[in-house]
């Protein structure tokens, strides 16, 4: 990794961090509630995630299926984004899809320790809508969440919406 990725990436972690931060100050100040927090982060990663995808797809063949866009998130638009691919992706074949980072990038700057559980949620809000925002320009409706059970690592369970 060069110097240039280096300081982009921190800066995508400082401006990341600053958002989540930002957005509930303000709440606490009385500007809103901690819930509208999180749908205004998961907005934002939507709207950057459409733009991303379209960027990253624009000299790419067309996807053959579902599965194939699954593996592309997973594997280019995850390594561009995050600098890795993700660990584990595991589908049900019947639109379910759980994609697993063992080390976050977003969640690596927070200690490992159970104190912080509580605080991952607001961390991951911006990725899933990043992923529903890809996904959605790729023509696929879909609802995204995330769950933490050990610090770094996470899990994001895509279900597709069937139109």
């Amino acid at each position: 990794m060069n110097k240039s990725e280096m300081a982009d990436e921190a800066l995508f972690l400082l401006l990341h961090n600053e958002m989540v931060s930002g957005l509930y100050r303000a709440a606490e100040q009385g500007d809103g509630e901690n819930g509208r927090c999180i749908t205004k982060l998961e907005n934002m990663g939507f709207r950057v995630g459409q733009g991303l995808i379209e960027r990253f797809t624009k000299d790419t063949a067309r996807f053959k299926d579902e599965l194939d866009i699954m593996k592309f998130i997973c594997k280019d638009f995850w390594t561009t984004v995050f600098k890795k691919q993700i660990d584990n992706l595991r589908t049900n074949h019947q639109g379910i899809y759980v994609l697993q980072d063992n080390k976050f990038r977003l969640l690596t700057q927070m200690s490992a320790g159970k104190q912080y559980l509580e605080h991952a949620p607001k961390y991951l809000a911006f990725t899933c809508g990043l992923i529903r925002g890809a996904l959605s320009n790729l023509g696929i409706k879909s609802i995204v969440t995330a769950e933490v059970s050990a610090m770094p690592a996470c899990k994001f369970q895509v279900m597709i919406q069937k139109i």
